[in-house]
């Protein structure tokens, strides 16, 4: 079957290139055209625009770059008429994923979302637009299965594959780890990972503040998480004279190896958590943005593992609480705070139980070509 598959930023790649390799397990004759990454491409899937070309993050900058998204958005609409395909899948991306849900609807294609939009948060509204332009919803969050089904959509629970994708991803051998240690220059020191994310926005905000905390911790390494859709010269503009290191596209090997992370709020906070790895989650937004969010965000924590636990087990630094000051503070909690840390791996374990165990990929990859032979 022919698979038309959107995912907007660099966890949709992770996770659409693993449905990826499910569904060629399944369906001998999946063809994939996709928007995306390079994760997707190794697939085997015709890439139409990497997700770099797509990543538009807070209000003003949607609005400043309202024609490129409108044109996107276009050009996406006549690539799927003339490709036809059997199914479109879409991995989250809701702003510009569920106005191609309604137009390829219309145009009678069957369409199935992963990884839902997160519209329990805010933006409950689009709840009703989904309701009528999806066929089936596959969600990752034990949470979502409940609220969906109170709004009478057709909903599959399938597992989180943050689960699959951490468990498979390990540095099997010394060599590995030699090549990691050298690349970002250990030196034997505890490795403190810094996640700023991956989008220019929000690296250029955040980034700073986690830096300012280096110079009062000499006996640590502190390791950047950088990506390769941002050119290293942008990482070096803001990092100067700071001792840090900073690794590309080695987000897991970086966290496997870290004693703590101060992590930007999003998908990385979960990966973190999974790793066992204590954290700061970190925000700051324009106060426009933020003013705005406020008004509607429906939940009480932006970090995923509070908010699927629901309880504080991370510690979240948002706004104007993002400063040196409290960042030092919170950071003495996780690296000496034994009590805290003791309770906070307990936690961990609880998330991955309530998270559904492994096979998330293999999962909706069955559901969505047994749904489709139907």
């Amino acid at each position: 079957m022919k698979y038309y598959i959107i995912a907007g930023e660099a966890s949709g790649d992770l996770h659409a290139s693993n449905l990826m390799s499910e569904l060629k397990k399944t369906d001998s004759l999946a063809q994939f055209r996709c928007w995306g990454g390079d994760l997707m491409q190794k697939q085997g899937g015709e890439l139409v625009k990497h997700y770099r070309d797509l990543a538009f993050m807070g209000f003003i900058e949607v609005l400043a770059n309202l024609k490129t998204i409108l044109n996107n958005i276009n050009l996406c609409k006549n690539d799927i008429d003339t490709y036809k395909p059997d199914a479109i899948i879409l991995i989250d991306y809701p702003g510009f994923n569920l106005r191609i849900a309604e137009y390829a609807h219309l145009k009678g294609y069957k369409v199935y979302y992963y990884i839902s939009p997160q519209v329990w948060a805010w933006h409950q509204s689009r709840v009703k637009k989904m309701k009528k332009v999806i066929d089936r919803l596959f969600v990752i969050l034990p949470f979502e299965k409940d609220f969906f089904k109170e709004h009478q959509m057709d909903v599959d629970f399938v597992g989180h594959p943050l689960l699959d994708a951490i468990e498979n991803h390990s540095i099997n051998s010394l060599n590995d780890i030699n090549v990691f240690n050298e690349t970002a220059h250990i030196n034997g020191k505890p490795i403190i990972a810094l996640l700023p994310g991956s989008r220019k926005q929000e690296i250029k905000t955040v980034l700073p503040i986690m830096l300012s905390i280096i110079k009062d911790y000499p006996d640590y390494k502190f390791i950047v998480a950088g990506v390769n859709t941002q050119p290293k010269e942008f990482y070096n503009n803001i990092i100067g004279e700071i001792p840090v290191g900073v690794v590309y596209n080695q987000t897991y090997n970086l966290l496997q190896t870290a004693k703590a992370a101060l992590v930007t709020s999003g998908t990385a906070t979960l990966e973190t958590a999974l790793f066992g790895v204590p954290q700061i989650v970190c925000y700051k937004g324009s106060a426009i943005s933020f003013a705005i969010a406020k008004r509607f965000v429906k939940v009480k924590y932006i970090c995923l593992a509070n908010l699927i636990l629901d309880k504080l087990i991370v510690t979240e630094l948002i706004q104007d609480d993002l400063n040196t000051k409290r960042l030092k503070e919170e950071f003495e909690k996780i690296i000496h705070d034994e009590e805290y840390l003791k309770h906070l791996h307990e936690d961990y374990n609880d998330l991955k139980i309530k998270l559904g165990g492994k096979g998330a990929s293999t999962n909706a990859a069955k559901l969505i070509y047994g749904y489709l032979s139907k």
